[in-house]
């Protein structure tokens, strides 16, 4: 007898959870889906977003100083030390950046140590704002940054450049060279940073950026009728002129008639031509609209008699900051003084960015055998020779210099809160 309430052997019946799984999984695919096409319209709006903003050279994006950005206004931040730290420092890599010169890639040229890349600027009695790239660029924006001296400023430009660039895509800079200038431009931004070859600030005949005499030097004491053309209009200008003067005692110069050639003390020459420069400043700076810095002499340790007594050699083979009071005789007081004494008078406020006695301190911060000698580095033979060849004026990079744009970033960003 057939028994009715029996459930035929070849019929199954789906487990509850087997079938929840069999509803789920469409709903899954279907978030999925869903999910990815949100998030590539939101990676559009994004991109879009992003494209507006580059292709909108005026839009403005106000920077936040915050309170640990503040200095207080009794504050020198020029006087201090120098602290260990290899944590935050160095503020970028020497491999990062594609724009140092063979002369300043002292860890590419062979440089055993790295040390001096991990020193960072301590003022007494307050803190130096760390350099933020970003802000830097938006204070730059639709602006120029020119550094105007000799090779040492050309080391403060590729500062600058290496310490915005990380924060630049690749295809949003350029660098452009047309002799006498270096020009960095960020399309982002609108701005660009440039490097101005002016050894003596006047003319001279050693203006070339490449093919300048050394041994034999003349200058036009009373004109910058060449140079002032390529400064118009630039809205940030740091100035610096120092180690060309310091050749000999004197120097050849005219003032006045350039058939009239006369030899002038050093000292003499220097004021003439600050005093041409200063009347330069006064006639042509719109203090509304343009800054104005001069920084002072970079000094050179070229004996180290002077901080090691009894002992012949120089900068080679330092490896530690100077601890202590120390001014080396690289250094001309007179030098400064009529520096000091000539921006004083001027009624354009050009600022002194006083790089002196900090820069004193680093005798391991320099090129050394590290470096070029007349466009080439050192030969091996060359190299073991550090008291003909070492080079104890211009310095490393990562180094020195990026506490000198550091420093005038603090003070472009109280210049920014306070206006």
């Amino acid at each position: 007898m057939l028994n009715l309430n029996s459930t035929p052997t070849n019929m199954t019946t789906q487990p509850p959870q087997d079938r929840k799984i069999f509803f789920l999984f469409p709903l899954a695919l279907i978030s999925l889906l869903l999910l990815g096409t949100l998030r590539i319209l939101l990676d559009n709006l994004k991109n879009n977003q992003i494209q507006i903003l580059r292709q909108n050279k005026f839009l403005k994006v106000p920077i936040n100083v915050s309170e640990n950005e503040i200095i207080e206004e009794n504050c020198n931040v020029f006087e201090g030390k120098w602290v260990w730290d290899n944590v935050t420092y160095p503020l970028y890599k020497e491999e990062t950046c594609p724009y140092l010169v063979k002369q300043v890639t002292c860890q590419r040229n062979g440089r055993p140590d790295s040390f001096y890349q991990n020193w960072r600027w301590q003022p007494h009695g307050c803190n130096l704002p760390r350099f933020n790239p970003l802000k830097m660029l938006e204070m730059l924006r639709d602006k120029r940054i020119m550094f105007i001296g000799d090779s040492i400023q050309r080391g403060m430009f590729e500062s600058m450049v290496c310490l915005v660039q990380s924060v630049i895509a690749d295809f949003d800079h350029s660098i452009e060279r047309v002799p006498p200038r270096k020009i960095f431009r960020i399309e982002e931004f609108n701005a660009s940073i440039e490097y101005y070859w002016a050894p003596f600030m006047v003319e001279s005949i050693s203006d070339h950026a490449t093919n300048h005499t050394v041994m034999k030097r003349l200058v036009k004491l009373d004109s910058v009728e060449k140079h002032r053309k390529l400064w118009e209009g630039v809205d940030v200008l740091v100035f610096e002129s120092y180690v060309w003067w310091m050749h000999k005692p004197f120097i050849n110069a005219t003032y006045g008639s350039t058939e009239n050639v006369q030899e002038y003390n050093v000292t003499t020459a220097y004021k003439l031509a600050l005093e041409t420069w200063g009347r330069w400043i006064e006639s042509n700076i719109n203090p509304q609209r343009q800054k104005v810095f001069f920084a002072t002499m970079s000094p050179t340790h070229l004996w180290n008699w002077e901080w090691k007594g009894g002992i012949d050699g120089n900068c080679f083979n330092e490896t530690q900051p100077i601890e202590g009071p120390y001014w080396g005789t690289g250094s001309n007081l007179e030098i400064m003084s009529i520096l000091k004494g000539v921006i004083e008078k001027l009624e354009v406020n050009v600022r002194l960015l006083n790089i002196t006695q900090l820069s004193e301190y680093r005798k391991d911060g320099h090129t050394s055998v590290f470096g070029e000698r007349r466009g080439k580095l050192l030969t091996k033979e060359e190299r073991s020779e550090p008291k003909t060849y070492a080079d104890c004026i211009h310095w490393c990079l990562p180094g020195v210099p990026d506490t000198w744009n550091q420093l005038l970033y603090a003070i472009l960003l109280q210049d920014y809160r306070n206006h």
